[in-house]
């Protein structure tokens, strides 16, 4: 029990480094109560899907999260700790011997100090399937029990009896017990590429079945990772169960003595071809007390070290609406700070105000992130939503568009802000050394109330802004300088012009200007729709304000 509980702390601690649970929530005892039950509620219903009715319905490290999370807020409110997760999974059949489970590590340190006091420990993979236990008397298939509790499970023999993975006789007519994983058979799979592809939730779904088919029979494969009541070693235990008929799991054993060993099997079946699908790798010890011992709980000699988190649980501390230089609004989600894969994240875009109005997220959800390209937060769903549904102030979408927000008028800084940085970017003036960041301490001065107001500033004015020394003023006024240098192309991609694709373009504003709708569309590759546009752009009042201030500035082209 000590050496569980000691397990029991390592785990706490090395998730605080993957999610920002360690600081407790600052709420009320009653608003603590409701969080808590809800959450709770939530993954009750996790747990009677999956081990009831073979359903997975979240994913592993997701769920993962959530119970860490809610056994976090329980200390944190001094209440009791959570009901165990496999009380609603009994069935009807005793297991002669308990499953044990495994308690799961995700940090590196955490399995350093696992390491440290043991001897003799091989590392596995860490199937992702459903545990299984099978019975033979004098060498025959006698009865296969799902795991259910641990201590209790489902009858799974007619179909165990269909899958050919299973031996159906020994070469030996003994008496036999052994533990496993039944998993569903995939070709070349890499973990690290793919992901688990639903792989459990589909033998458990599988097994939950009263009629299992051929084709579905052959798609399961066994790797059984012990043999309880044999006193051998795991290699003279691997050997002697192969002999008996069972697939070999040799290649797949390794023994380890530190954890840069068990660091580099880990990593290596992450990213290399197998038949299964795995969420982490197993640690265990050669040897292990005998079998009557052992109980429903995680033990002493064996533990798992999961893989990278490919989704982390996130809670929404405010929704932000960013306005885009064409009036396309995105929500932006920010965030509790959480760790993936060695980042951390802050914010996640929801990608368009129509998906954000789908997904209904308000602050206090519980929401999962991934990366994108390795590199780019990315909303996948919401995986809790906070009982407190707040008011927010949402933008009219119509108040805005491609002619709007010339000016940092109030609701209009995120467009305008975004026309700035367009303005100054690559595909526009390519000022060195100005973007978002230079545009943002400009406006808190106030000396920027249209599009072309950087063009009055002195070297003077720069010097004394905060932020800005000598060097970067002088820098900066320089990138201005060279601005106005920009060929007259150039300045109508500043300016904002819809694109043109392979229409002709005069050398003067005037020229462009007296075009209309109908001379934009006989240009070649313009549409009725971009001819509009184009004819609106060249008339909105705004625009040619902006035209007149370059002609007076002596712009070319203007």
């Amino acid at each position: 029990m000590l050496a569980t509980l000691r397990l029991f702390s390592i785990l706490l601690l090395s998730f605080t480094h993957t999610i920002a649970y360690a600081v407790c929530p600052v709420w009320s005892a009653a608003t603590a109560q409701t969080r808590i039950t809800a959450l709770q509620n939530q993954i009750d219903q996790w747990d009677d899907a999956y081990h009831r009715e073979g359903r997975s319905l979240i994913a592993d490290e997701l769920y993962d999260q959530s119970r860490l999370r809610l056994s976090q807020w329980r200390r944190c409110f001094d209440l009791p700790p959570a009901p165990v997760p496999l009380r609603t999974a009994s069935g009807s059949i005793a297991h002669p011997i308990a499953h044990t489970g495994l308690d799961k590590l995700h940090e590196a340190a955490a399995v350093e100090s696992w390491l440290r006091d043991r001897r003799d420990v091989w590392v596995q993979p860490k199937i992702d399937g459903v545990a299984v236990t099978l019975i033979y008397r004098a060498g025959v298939l006698h009865q296969a029990i799902s795991r259910g509790d641990g201590i209790r499970g489902q009858d799974w023999t007619p179909s165990a009896q269909k899958i050919g993975a299973i031996p159906q006789r020994l070469t030996q007519p003994l008496d036999l017990l052994v533990q496993g994983e039944l998993y569903w058979r995939l070709n070349e799979h890499v973990q690290a590429k793919t992901g688990s592809v639903n792989a459990r939730a589909i033998v458990a779904g599988l097994m939950g079945r009263k009629f299992l088919s051929a084709e579905q029979a052959d798609g399961i494969g066994l790797f059984v990772w012990d043999w309880p009541q044999s006193a051998l070693d795991l290699p003279k235990r691997i050997s002697g169960l192969a002999t008996l008929g069972f697939a070999t799991t040799e290649p797949y054993s390794q023994p380890v003595s530190e954890l840069a060993e068990a660091q580099k099997w880990r990593d290596h079946w992450h990213r290399s071809p197998l038949p299964f699908a795995t969420d982490g790798v197993v640690l265990r010890q050669s040897q292990r007390p005998p079998a009557e011992r052992w109980q429903a709980h995680a033990p002493y000699w064996a533990v798992a070290w999961k893989y990278p988190f490919a989704q982390a649980l996130a809670e929404v501390r405010r929704i932000n609406f960013k306005v885009g230089r064409t009036g396309r609004i995105t929500p932006v989600l920010e965030l509790k700070p959480v760790m993936l894969d060695d980042r951390e994240i802050k914010r996640v875009s929801a990608s368009s105000l129509k998906r954000w109005r789908a997904l209904d997220i308000r602050p206090g959800d519980q929401v999962a992130i991934s990366l994108a390209g390795l590199t780019i937060p990315r909303l996948d769903s919401v995986v809790l939503r906070s009982i407190e549904r707040s008011d927010i102030d949402i933008p009219v979408a119509s108040d805005f568009h491609a002619l709007s927000c010339w000016q940092p008028t109030p609701g209009c800084e995120s467009q305008f802000l975004a026309r700035l940085t367009w303005l100054s970017g690559k595909q526009g003036l390519a000022m060195q050394h100005v973007g978002r960041g230079t545009w943002e301490k400009l406006l808190e001065t106030g000396r920027l109330n249209n599009l072309l107001d950087w063009m009055t500033l002195e070297a003077p004015e720069l010097a004394n802004i905060a932020g800005l020394g000598e060097r970067s003023s002088a820098r900066l006024m320089h990138s201005f300088q060279r601005a106005r240098q920009q060929p007259f192309s150039q300045w109508l991609k500043a300016l904002g012009l819809p694109p043109t694709g392979q229409a002709q373009l005069a050398d003067s504003w005037q020229a462009l200007a007296q075009r209309d709708a109908a001379q934009w569309q006989a240009q070649a590759g313009i549409g009725p729709g971009r001819a509009a546009q184009l004819s609106a752009f060249f008339r909105d009042p705004q625009v040619l304000a902006l035209s007149e201030t370059l002609h007076a500035a002596g712009i070319d082209g203007f």
